[in-house]
């Protein structure tokens, strides 16, 4: 089976809220919610590929990275191993360069988004960090 290796980024605002973009039409699990990034190039490391996919998807340049979690998800047709990275601090503006929808969301919300099934596994791990990280937590209001 092919293994697709992937790097994505958790990127928080001063309140602990998470950065989501939509999948766009056309791609497999379109209209789904995810973590922005993308597949790591056969000569690059999983930072060097969050850096360069979050400069072309958001157009942001992060500064402030550090490893997060790593799932594994078999899917029908291939093998998905995700590096995930908290990013807290970036220069630019987050916007859907490719043309997505972003949204920021609480982290007791982000389990009823309708995410790929890879992603669901990483809630727990950005939880944390959010509890960790963020004395005044994003909390939502329902």
């Amino acid at each position: 089976m092919r293994i697709v290796a992937v790097a994505a980024g958790a990127l928080f605002d001063a309140a602990g809220a998470v950065l989501v973009a939509e999948r766009p039409p056309g791609k497999p699990l379109a209209g789904l919610w995810e973590f922005p990034g993308g597949k790591i190039e056969a000569t690059e490391t999983a930072e060097a590929a969050l850096r360069r996919e979050l400069e072309e998807e958001l157009g942001i340049h992060i500064a402030d990275v550090q490893p997060l979690a790593a799932i594994d998800h078999a899917y029908p047709d291939f093998h998905l191993h995700m590096q995930l990275f908290a990013v807290r601090a970036w220069t630019g503006m987050p916007h859907g360069r490719q043309g997505q929808p972003l949204r920021w969301v609480a982290v007791d919300r982000l389990a009823a988004l309708a995410m790929p099934p890879a992603d669901y596994p990483l809630i727990p791990a950005i939880t944390d960090f959010v509890n960790r990280n963020f004395p005044a937590r994003h909390v939502s209001n329902g």
